[in-house]
């Protein structure tokens, strides 16, 4: 079989070292993927934008499955165009994907179908935003409809606040057409937590939780990024929290997308905010999460290939999808970013120390914006490295993570110091009421 994994981060990365580890044995090819990807198979320099370059290469390299990573491309038709071509993909369709392509579509799914979630007001211009600003709770929370690359979340603490990002969504066009509608919603408190349901229509299978954590410095302070680091499993997931996210929120969407004439195959990201026990929906995504999933795929006891495989077959009917379990241990993962990210970076600098990185014990690197410069490995992007460590206790993953981390090298590395201490946190307080 060949499997042909459609991105180019530590994502892509971390799902080929997964799927190249089942027993089927794939070919692997990365698209257009990345030096760590290149380690496992062969990279396809094409476009993923572009879906009649990518069957062309589909064809050519006689792909058994495409997994897509990358918001951008399902959005844009890209699970449509191979589908239509016959070619098995694990990716929702574009109409599918419209639930992380637009937040107001995704707000008013789950207002229609009774999901929880929080509060929320549209906003299509700037005077109606400043109206909607103007008679809001503070602090309050403005997201860009469309994509934004995970950055189109804003938490304003005044109307001030709201404004300035009114401003620079709307009028400036920070985030180009997908500031063109605004949600302005009820900020929610309480602690997030990453559920993703492998999903072929009403039928699903959820795997581990994980916790990312967006800001850029520690105590999460600074500027939202795509993720500076994960851990996963949550350490205040319980039996009691899945029944009540399955049964109140993974199904009912399933169910609301299936009514809505947009059946979902795919991976759904459902993120969540917990308080008191009970979920509320923060927002859907149609993709593995990226850091989540570099944090999450080395402690599934299962084969992943084998998963994707099945809940990517339209005809295989009412059939139990396989089982990709918790194996018992823990993965935190830390993001080596370039200095300056998420703002302005330069880029082009030599990486060394990988390989002293990877004979740490429990440790795994995974390639973000790295490219090859001749024979030198080099940084090609704000989000560099994923460093994960694995172990039986998050003390020991995060341990491992940071030793391992700590023997990269490259001009202005940096990375947060903190991965991981809401979980520590909540093992403090558990060892405590023990006591």
């Amino acid at each position: 079989m060949n499997v042909l994994i459609v991105g180019s981060g530590g994502r892509e990365h971390s799902l080929a070292w997964a799927l190249s580890r089942s027993p089927s044995k794939p070919g692997i090819f990365g698209l257009p993927g990345n030096p760590g990807i290149a380690e496992l198979g062969e990279n396809l320099p094409t476009d993923m934008l572009d879906p009649s370059t990518v069957l062309q290469a589909v064809r050519e390299t006689r792909i058994d499955l495409v997994v897509v990573g990358p918001e951008a491309p399902l959005v844009d038709g890209l699970a449509d165009a191979l589908n239509q071509a016959g070619v098995r993909v694990f990716g929702p369709s574009a109409a599918a994907a419209e639930i992380e392509g637009s937040k107001v579509f995704a707000k008013d799914l789950m207002e229609r179908y009774g999901i929880p979630t929080a509060g929320h007001q549209v906003a299509y211009d700037a005077d109606a935003a400043n109206r909607i600003a103007a008679g809001v709770g503070y602090p309050h929370v403005l997201k860009a409809d469309g994509l934004a690359a995970g950055k189109g979340a804003l938490i304003v603490q005044s109307r001030a606040e709201a404004e300035e990002a009114i401003d620079a969504m709307m009028v400036k066009k920070q985030f180009g057409d997908a500031g063109a509608r605004v949600v302005f919603e009820e900020f929610l408190e309480g602690e997030e937590m990453s559920v993703f349901a492998v999903a072929s229509g009403e039928r699903y299978v959820l795997l581990t939780t994980s916790q990312d954590y967006k800001r850029a410095h520690d105590g999460d302070r600074g500027l939202n990024t795509g993720g500076m680091g994960a851990y996963a499993p949550v350490v205040t997931w319980n039996d009691t929290l899945a029944e009540h996210v399955c049964t109140e929120i993974i199904e009912p969407t399933l169910l609301a997308m299936a009514r809505e004439d947009r059946p979902y195959t795919g991976l759904l990201y459902a993120g969540l905010m917990v308080r008191e026990k009970k979920a509320r929906v923060v927002e859907f995504n149609c993709r593995f999460g990226d850091p989540e999933t570099q944090a999450l795929v080395p402690i599934i006891d299962g084969d992943l290939l084998e998963l994707l495989w099945e809940a990517s077959d339209p005809a295989i009917g009412k059939r139990p999808l396989p089982e990709c379990a918790h194996d018992g241990r823990t993965a935190v993962c830390v993001v080596l970013s370039s200095g300056g990210y998420p703002g302005k970076v330069t880029t082009g600098h030599t990486i060394h120390g990988i390989e002293k990185a990877r004979e740490v014990s429990g440790a795994l690197v995974f390639h973000a914006g790295t490219g090859m410069d001749k024979s030198n490995l080099v940084t090609r992007g704000g989000r560099v490295l994923n460093v994960v460590g694995v172990d039986r206790t998050l003390p020991a993953a995060q341990e491992c993570a940071y030793v391992a981390a700590s023997k990269i090298e490259f001009e202005g590395v940096f990375c947060r110091r903190d991965i991981g201490w809401r979980g520590l946190e909540a093992l403090s307080a558990r060892s405590n009421s023990e006591s």
